[in-house]
């Protein structure tokens, strides 16, 4: 019915495998993927993913990242720009600058970090009051 071959290469067409970087590994310098990065290992430079970046436990990054989506549960200094969900776990540290489109903070997570949230419509409480918000209705 069906042969090992096609159902192996079904899976890995629908499931494509994350980059990864292990525990005990190091690396100095830019890393740019399309796909989904799982690093568990050391990083100092800047990762650009077109995909979710996720930092494990053992996980240690110092640079600049640039991705859609992000899990951390390690340690992050720097700059860290995601476009849409940022996931700190409860063992995550971060420390630096964040832009995220959303957050979620679990109950333990370090976040030393300013933080700038993209998106919405934000308007500056003096200009609700006197009416003046870009939908100009007043609630």
């Amino acid at each position: 019915m069906f042969s090992e071959t096609k159902r192996g290469k079904v899976i890995t067409e629908t499931f494509p495998q994350a980059n990864r970087i292990e525990k005990d590994t190091s690396i100095t310098g830019d890393i740019v993927s399309a796909t989904d990065i799982r690093i568990d290992g050391r990083v100092e430079g800047n990762i650009k993913s077109s995909g979710r970046i996720v930092i494990g436990k053992d996980g240690i990054i110092n640079g600049k990242i640039e991705c859609v989506n992000a899990d951390i549960e390690g340690r992050f200094t720097g700059e860290l720009n995601v476009a849409e969900q940022l996931s700190l776990k409860t063992s995550a540290f971060i420390q630096g600058e964040v832009v995220a489109g959303k957050l979620s903070v679990e109950p333990g997570a370090t976040f030393n970090a300013s933080c700038t949230m993209k998106g919405g419509d934000v308007k500056l409480l003096e200009e609700e009051k006197s009416g003046q918000g870009k939908s100009g209705k007043t609630a």
